[in-house]
C-alpha cells in the first residue's frame, strides 16, 4: 500500500483510508460485531493504516468497535475521531451541537476509553459550532496535545476563515469534508486554502455515499434506517438524473478493464498528493475493489477524459436536507 503525508504536518498514512461509520450506523441496520472486527483487521492486512470513527457514529458503539478491532496492532495504526455533538441522555439522540472546551476535554477522555489507546491520533471537531469561538476550540485541542492525549488536530465541514482562524491558534493538520465527482465544492476555495497552509484533505463519501460504484439506480430501496431515505440527492428523481455520472464512470472503467468505484477513487487521488480518501464499507469484496484504485494509474488522457465527461453533468438534488446542511462551517 502506498503512503501519503497529511500536509506539512508529517502524519503519514496509508493513501487509502477506511471510514467505519457504515459498520454501526448511517446505513441501516449496524453491522455484526465479529464480521466488522474481522473486516478492519482483514484491511490493516492489506496495508490500510488509517482508519476513522466518531462519538456520534451509535453513539459510542462505533468507536468501541474500532478500538477493540485494532487494539492488537494500535502501535502501526493512526485512528481519527471526532467531537463537537451533545447527547440526549435519555434517549442517546444527539442534541445539538457542543464545542465548549470542557466539554471537548470531557470527550477525549471517554474516547479514549472506548477506543482502548491512551493517544487518540487525530481529533477533529466534527461540525463548526457557532456559539464557541473557532481560537476557544483550537485552544483546547492544543491544550490535549501538550497534555499527551491527542497528537493531531483536525476540522471538518469547515469553510476557509474558520480554517485560518483555528490553523492560527494550532495547526490544523487535516480537514475532512465530503469531496468526490458529485460533489466538486471545496474545489472553489477551501483546496486553495488547504495547498497554501500546508494542510491534509480527507474526502469522505467518496463515492457519493455508494451512488458513484453504480451498484444504485432510480430502483434501489433503501433500509427504513438508512439516511439515504431524507437526502435530496436520493430521491427517485435525482438517481435517474444522475446517473449519467455513473455511466460516464462505467465508459472510463470499461477502457481501463476496471469498475466505476475504482476510477472514482483513483479520480481522487490524483487530484493532489495530499488527498487520502477514506471510502466505508460493510463488505470484503468492496474492501478490496477500494484498495485496488490505489495502484490504478489514470493518465492525463483518461483525467481529461472524465473532466471534459462531468463539465457537462449539473447534478441533481442537494446533497443533505436544509437542516443538516446548515451545519457546513463557514
Amino acid at each position: 500500500m502506498q503512503k501519503r503525508k497529511l500536509g506539512k504536518s508529517g502524519l503519514e498514512v496509508s493513501a487509502l483510508g477506511l471510514g467505519c461509520m457504515g459498520m454501526s450506523f448511517g446505513y441501516g441496520p449496524a453491522g455484526d460485531k465479529k464480521e466488522m472486527i474481522a473486516l478492519i483487521r482483514s484491511a490493516v492486512d492489506r496495508g490500510v493504516t488509517f482508519f476513522d470513527t466518531a462519538e456520534a457514529y451509535g453513539p459510542f458503539t462505533n468507536e468501541e468497535l474500532v478500538g477493540e478491532a485494532l487494539a492488537p496492532f494500535r502501535k502501526q495504526v493512526v485512528i481519527a475521531t471526532k467531537f463537537a455533538f451533545k447527547f440526549d441522555p435519555n434517549t442517546g439522540k444527539q442534541a445539538g451541537l457542543d464545542s465548549r472546551p470542557e466539554h471537548i476535554k470531557e470527550v477525549a477522555d471517554a474516547s479514549l476509553k472506548r477506543l482502548k489507546t491512551d493517544v487518540i491520533d487525530l481529533f477533529y471537531q466534527h461540525r463548526v459550532d457557532p456559539n464557541v469561538p473557532i481560537e476557544d476550540v483550537a485552544g483546547a485541542v492544543k491544550d490535549l496535545i501538550q497534555a499527551g492525549k491527542v497528537k493531531h488536530f483536525g476540522l471538518s465541514e469547515a469553510g476557509v476563515r474558520t480554517i485560518r482562524r483555528a490553523h492560527a491558534v494550532q495547526p490544523v493538520t487535516a480537514l475532512q469534508s465530503e469531496y468526490s465527482l458529485w460533489w466538486r465544492s471545496p474545489e472553489a476555495e477551501v483546496m486553495p486554502a488547504l495547498e497554501e497552509l500546508g494542510i491534509g484533505f480527507v474526502p469522505f463519501s467518496p463515492l457519493g455515499k455508494g451512488f458513484l460504484t453504480g451498484k444504485i439506480d432510480a430502483n434501489t430501496t433503501f433500509d427504513s434506517s438508512d439516511f439515504r431515505n431524507i437526502v435530496p440527492r436520493f430521491t427517485s428523481e435525482a438517481r435517474k438524473a444522475n446517473q449519467v455520472l455513473v455511466d460516464l464512470l462505467t465508459r472510463v472503467a470499461q477502457q481501463k478493464k476496471t469498475t466505476p468505484a475504482r476510477i472514482a477513487l483513483a479520480w481522487l487521488l490524483a487530484q493532489k498528493s495530499w488527498i487520502v480518501p477514506i471510502p466505508g464499507t460493510t463488505k470484503p469484496h468492496r474492501l478490496d475493489e477500494n484498495i485496488g484504485a490505489v495502484a490504478l494509474e489514470l493518465t492525463p488522457d483518461d483525467l481529461r477524459e472524465i473532466e471534459s465527461g462531468a463539465s457537462n453533468v449539473s447534478v441533481q438534488g442537494a446533497r443533505y436536507p436544509e437542516h443538516l446542511e446548515r451545519m457546513t462551517g463557514r
